[in-house]
């Protein structure tokens, strides 16, 4: 099985190759989670929106792999007190039925009860929240999760299971073989090597560059996604203190917006907004930055001003086209295609029913290339990192390193300088940056500090202040010239640079 994407379907659908037994191989053009997969919500959740469209079958699914999600990975997920506050009598009984119908949904996996809260009990829980006009609230529960750490923990799942994965490492052309796909032409991003890879089944999980490698196939279709961006911001903690999430559950154009408390800051998002290309490196909208300025100062009583704003960041969708449908409306439900050629394409979907859409893809694959059906072992499978309770953190960062946070620390014992933090505005250690280069594939200083730490989402500012100590100790352990320390900086600072608000 030869999978091309490394975002969440490529390596969900990966793992799920190697644990039937299968050889497995997954190649990734820039990082993995590079895109979509590290710029979520960073909700695992079965959906109150889709809920309210009456998407049950996908509530339900959701819900399930929500369960499955915090008993294989409790080291990345965590149950979350959400707070739905209401500003009308009839909002108390309506929001409050259907989260409890959302609570029965998820039968034996419910992460806990949700509940009518008084006026006082809401502002309790959610100080800081607009206190004029409001009645009171409903509490429910929801699964929070570090995105890309869960990526990589897939990534190392899958590497001990076998698995071979790559990043920097491009689809430039298919392979065919008796007019049936049976590898991919590729090329080393980093050294413009060009190779061959065979394989009996290959599996486009590109996200919203699906088309791209559908175009390989040389039969370009019909446009087959409506891409939708959401984008984010993130403040200081004092917007909302506490440890509860707040829940909008209708904005003006029909979106859910949360605020949610992750990593010591407070995220707030997500829009929902139409675009016509896909970039790597999508950017905030006018107005969504108005948006999210607009419902900040409706629920927290003052717009957030310009240097308040830690990081901002945008992230897209790829939605199954339906024609005339806003996408605000349609479907997360994932999508798969077999083209005439034997390509076996996913799409749509969403993080948290990532396992399910590697399961049904590799089913599929083996129809296709008339392997004989193997079980799915990956619901009860633990992800690399496992453990029951990471006794040695120091930090609730260090929670996401699991059952490796004794052989992290141990790299501090062995180079005491190890254990000083990247900057003193953020939780990493210059440890972890060794640790992401040696056993977790980071090639690059943007590897480091947007996907194996999490400082550039958190702040924006204090990553780019990071950046030349990152990059030192980075190109000591891969071996890399001053040349290349200094163009990899200037080309993380490139980037950095749209994770920071303007006007």
């Amino acid at each position: 099985m030869l999978v091309i994407g490394g975002g969440a379907t490529g390596l969900g659908t990966a793992v799920e190759a190697a644990a039937r037994g299968y050889r497995t191989l997954l190649i990734e053009r820039a990082d993995f989670a590079h895109e979509t997969s590290s710029r979520s919500t960073k909700l695992v959740h079965g959906g109150v929106r889709y809920l309210q469209q009456m998407n049950l079958t996908l509530v339900l699914d959701a819900l399930r792999e929500r369960g499955h999600m915090l008993r294989n990975a409790p080291h990345l997920v965590h149950d979350l007190n959400f707070v739905v506050p209401a500003y009308s009598y009839f909002s108390l009984p309506y929001y409050g039925m259907g989260l409890k119908v959302y609570e029965r949904l998820s039968g034996r996996l419910s992460f806990g009860h949700s509940k009518l809260l008084s006026r006082e009990n809401t502002l309790e829980k959610l100080p800081g929240v607009k206190s004029e006009g409001l009645r009171g609230g409903i509490l429910y529960h929801d699964g929070q999760f570090d995105d890309a750490r869960y990526a990589i923990a897939l990534l190392r799942t899958l590497q001990n299971l076998g698995g071979v994965a790559i990043n920097y490492v491009e689809a430039t052309g298919l392979i065919e073989h008796g007019g049936k796909v049976a590898g991919v032409e590729a090329r080393d991003c980093e050294t413009g090597a060009v190779f061959a890879l065979q394989a009996k089944a290959v599996i486009n999980a590109c996200g919203v560059h699906v088309e791209q490698v559908i175009a390989l196939d040389g039969r370009p279709r019909d446009s087959l996604l409506a891409v939708s961006q959401g984008s984010h911001f993130v403040l200081p903690r004092s917007f909302l203190p506490g440890n509860t999430a707040l829940m909008i559950p209708k904005t003006d154009d029909g979106r859910v917006l949360f605020a949610i408390p992750w990593h010591g800051a407070l995220i707030v998002g997500t829009t929902d907004v139409p675009v016509d290309t896909a970039s790597p490196e999508p950017r905030a909208l006018p107005e969504e930055k108005a948006f999210l300025r607009d419902y900040i100062a409706r629920y927290m009583g003052r717009a957030p001003r310009p240097e308040e704003i830690l990081s901002i960041w945008s992230g897209l969708r790829p939605l199954v086209r339906k024609g005339g449908v806003k996408t605000s409306k349609l479907s997360r439900d994932h999508t798969i295609l077999v083209s005439p050629h034997g390509l076996v394409t996913v799409t749509g979907g969403k993080w948290t029913t990532y396992r399910r859409m590697g399961q049904d893809t590799i089913d599929r694959a083996e129809q296709v290339v008339g392997l004989p059906k193997r079980p799915s072992t990956t619901l009860d499978l633990k992800l690399h990192g496992w453990t029951p309770n990471p006794t040695t953190a120091t930090s609730p960062w260090e929670c996401v390193y699991g059952a490796d946070l004794p052989a992290l620390g141990a790299l501090s014992a062995e180079e005491p300088c190890l254990d000083n933090l990247i900057h003193p505005r953020l939780p990493f250690k210059l440890r972890e940056v060794v640790w992401a280069a040696r056993y977790e594939m980071a090639r690059t200083v943007e590897d480091v500090l947007a996907r194996r730490t999490r400082a550039l989402f958190l702040d924006a500012r204090a990553a780019v202040e990071a950046a030349p100590a990152v990059a030192g100790l980075l190109a000591r352990e891969l071996n890399r010239s001053e040349a290349w320390k200094t163009d990899d900086l200037r080309n993380f600072q490139q980037t950095a640079k749209g994770y920071l608000y303007e006007e």
